[in-house]
């Protein structure tokens, strides 16, 4: 009952979140080689093509994620997914790569990824969080995957246009599946303890700075990948491009799976940080292995960075929401996948520069430089596993303000509770305080306010 109600909480938003990753996708193994081939392109306009939605997503992805803990998760996503589809249909119309970049400026304008991931962290319990964060990272890789391999394929037979038709149908048929089956975000009240700035406390967060540092890099170094990887292949080792598909498919398998034993790893056996660490290894040695002028060479260390890039996907938003606020998701998560999208739009930019100016080699000499000083901020992020969560039943009458005795114990992060469900969430730091000790305190203090036996 559990998986089914996991499932039923997840399972829609991630359907929606992975087409339009698909959409985003399924253009990208084609796109350098596509506006390459535009009238008046550059490496550097190629670049902006290839992360100018990522630009937007800067822009609007805080403002999406605020407005939705205002007004309500739904509404905001349907607004994203409106402005999505106008932005394809307009790279769907482009004649040239001016308009082209105007397109993928507007897709990325509906910024709801960090909505999606906001919603799904309401409905999921913590517990769960990884479990429902590893499905939702599993339907975007298989659509990454799909978008890899059906990119070059109907590029080639129905022309890059049809890419972007595509897109915009996906957007309408993930309207029509958000108003359909996706639940009502429970309807939750904070307690008294939230009264600061909300983005000044996101801001000064030193685990939320340092999960928004590796989205931001993790992002980047993608980007730099999927521009270096096609342009390589074709123009480097002369391989159709109607064939990257055939690199493509088993590096996305590769990834796929080594994702499910990245995401028990870090679940279960609490080893979040060092899941991580291993990740961003495999980018270091993947981007040596692609300075090889051996094309079997070049291709394995495709396949590494795939590895790395997968193993992160299940772990860093789940890891993101734990560290903020239940009252600041929207926000938070916002601002996290805001440094991605500003890393994508930065490495497709940078890669630009610096391929068009120096060489390949300048791309891995700043990802080996990067990926160190990464693994050693890493270290100062504190392990998610000592914050722990009690659920318990309340009666109709009770309020956050009764509740406000909670404050008296040393060890609680917040409480709020779920209206929907009646259900109160007390958070604890498990270093400091247990659970026998805030039950014992409930039972003296607050026991009117909980049904027994739940």
């Amino acid at each position: 009952m559990a998986k089914e109600s996991l499932m039923k909480q997840s399972l829609p938003l991630s359907l929606i979140l992975g087409s339009r990753f698909f959409g985003l996708f399924i253009v990208m193994p084609i796109l350098s080689l596509y506006t390459l081939s535009l009238p008046g392109s550059s490496p550097i306009l190629v670049g902006i093509a290839m992360g100018g939605y990522a630009l937007t997503q800067v822009l609007f992805q805080i403002p999406f994620g605020f407005l939705s803990d205002k007004f309500g998760r739904k509404s905001i996503i349907a607004i994203g997914l409106v402005i999505f589809a106008l932005g394809s249909l307009v790279c769907a119309l482009s004649q040239d790569i001016y308009m082209l970049i105007l397109g993928r400026l507007l897709q990325g304008a509906g910024a709801i990824g960090g909505v999606i991931s906001a919603m799904i962290a309401d409905l999921v319990k913590e517990e769960n969080r990884t479990k429902a964060m590893a499905f939702m990272g599993a339907t975007i890789s298989l659509s990454f995957t799909a978008a890899l391999i059906l990119g070059p394929i109907l590029a080639a037979n129905f022309g890059v246009s049809s890419l972007f038709w595509i897109t915009t149908f996906l957007a309408v048929a993930s309207l029509v599946l958000l108003f359909t089956f996706v639940p009502n975000a429970p309807k939750i009240t904070y307690s008294f303890m939230h009264k600061s700035s909300e983005y000044g406390v996101i801001l000064k967060n030193k685990n939320l700075q340092i999960m928004n540092l590796t989205n931001f890099l993790q992002k980047g170094f993608m980007t730099l990948a999927l521009l270096v990887i096609p342009i390589a292949l074709v123009k480097g080792f002369d391989m159709p491009k109607e064939d990257l598909w055939q690199v493509y498919i088993p590096a996305s398998l590769l990834g796929f799976f080594a994702m499910i034993p990245a995401a028990i790893l870090a679940e279960k056996k609490g080893k979040f940080k060092s899941v991580m660490v291993v990740g961003i290894l495999f980018f270091v040695l993947s981007y040596l292995l692609m300075l090889s002028q051996s094309r079997a060479v070049f291709i394995f260390g495709v396949l590494v960075f795939f590895v790395g890039f997968s193993i992160h996907e299940p772990i860093m938003q789940s890891l993101a929401s734990r560290y903020c606020k239940a009252y600041q998701k929207g926000s938070a998560m916002g601002v996290f996948t805001t440094f991605g999208y500003l890393g994508s739009f930065f490495g497709a930019l940078l890669g630009g520069h610096l391929y068009e100016f120096f060489s390949i080699l300048s791309i891995v000499i700043f990802v080996v430089i990067a990926s160190f000083v990464w693994i050693l901020i890493f270290g100062f992020l504190a392990n998610p596993a000592m914050q722990k969560n009690l659920y318990l039943s309340l009666t109709n009458s009770t309020t956050n303000a009764s509740l406000e005795p909670l404050a008296q114990l040393s060890g609680i992060l917040e409480w709020y509770i779920n209206e929907s469900e009646r259900v109160v969430v007390i958070k604890y730091d498990k270093h400091i305080i247990d659970e026998d000790e805030i039950l014992e305190f409930i039972d003296t203090h607050l026991a009117q306010h909980f049904i027994k036996g739940e």
